[in-house]
């Protein structure tokens, strides 16, 4: 890294840290930006960026071949640790011809599920020995953090070999009773499909996978989940349902079928996650916990995907839980506004009923 410009990326990367940032905006043409409890705000004392600095700031990270990479194929993700206090994944990109970072502030410290908040059945899913959890939710609200959570509790309780493929790796996992192989893409292994095909001749018990990205990634994991794995993944969708659409979706007509059977006989459960902004300060998890019985399992098979939302909200004693059921106790509790909780539901007529209730 050249000096001077490592030197103002670690002053404005220790402010983030101190304001408890999620996130870091560097653009030319603004002062560095804070996103703190979901709001941006410029850190005022200081200067304007310019292009150069944007872009000097940029290459002192990148190596001779990533910078080529970024160069061509114009953006590139990464990771970067700061002064081993924290890790950031970091997103070089190009706008109108200038260069633009975008750094998302990841804790040395892996929170637990009971930290996250995250529902009680959660620690069940940790000692499944084989199927498919998925993580979903849109950019931002949390992904990632629950699924280390996840994949943390598999190895303080477990004797296992975890192998996780990610783009790149966020959290970095200590060896307790498990040992773990991270595989960053682009530097370990060519592409998460590639990294699943390798990952069998691997003896992994447990797979995560930090996005699923196409269809030959979503074929490899059910089948890893079909064989013998417990696997975790990620995907940006918003509802259980909407997840399950999705992946069928993404697969041509003479496929569905079979992928619409392999995830009905191996799927566990989809957790969908947002951070609302509570009242006063700070951020709240909402969930929707779809688990799948046997009513879920035939409407995979059946292609009847749109029932799945009426089975959530009335399998809480099973312990699904549905996205207005969460929103609403939240709002209960006053812990967060009404209008919050409305732009964070998917079916706000739902919501105001369960609300009025």
């Amino acid at each position: 890294m050249n000096n001077d410009y490592q030197k103002q990326l670690e002053e404005i990367l220790g402010i983030a840290v101190q304001k408890s940032a999620s996130d870091v905006h560097l653009t030319p043409g603004q002062p560095p930006i804070l996103r703190v409890d979901g709001q941006l705000s410029p850190i005022t004392k200081r200067r304007i960026l310019t292009n150069d600095d944007t872009q000097n700031i940029a290459f002192s990270l990148l190596s001779e071949e990533r910078k080529k990479s970024f160069l061509s194929k114009r953006d590139i993700d990464l990771s970067f640790n700061y002064q081993d206090k924290a890790r950031f994944r970091i997103n070089i990109y190009h706008q109108l011809g200038q260069v633009n970072v975008a750094l998302r502030y990841i804790p040395t410290k892996i929170k637990t599920i009971k930290e996250l908040n995250l529902p009680e059945y959660c620690h069940k899913i940790t000692k499944f020995s084989q199927g498919f959890f998925l993580v979903v939710g849109p950019s931002g609200q949390g992904k990632t953090t629950a699924l280390a959570a996840l994949i943390d509790e598999v190895n303080h309780t477990r004797f296992d070999h975890i192998v996780t493929i990610e783009d790149p790796i966020e959290y970095l996992f200590k060896d307790d009773k498990c040992v773990i192989d991270q595989r960053e893409v682009g530097e370990d292994v060519l592409d998460f499909h590639r990294g699943l095909r390798e990952v069998f001749r691997q003896d992994p018990d447990v797979i995560m996978i930090g996005e699923m990205r196409d269809p030959e990634t979503i074929s490899s994991a059910v089948t890893a989940a079909e064989t013998g794995h417990l696997v975790f993944a990620t995907l940006h969708t918003n509802t259980a349902a909407q997840t399950i659409d999705r992946i069928i979706d993404s697969f041509p007509p003479y496929q569905q079928n079979q992928i619409r059977q392999q995830l009905a006989s191996t799927l566990l459960g989809i957790l969908s996650r947002r951070l609302v902004p509570k009242i006063g300060k700070g951020v709240i998890n909402a969930v929707e916990l779809m688990l799948v019985n046997s009513a879920v399992r035939n409407l995979i098979r059946e292609g009847k995907t749109h029932q799945i939302d009426m089975v959530i909200e009335t399998s809480s004693e099973e312990g699904m839980i549905s996205l207005n059921r969460s929103l609403a106790d939240l709002v209960n509790f006053g812990i967060i506004s009404i209008e919050n909780a409305e732009l964070y539901s998917t079916n706000i007529s739902e919501l105001r009923m369960l609300l009025k209730k």
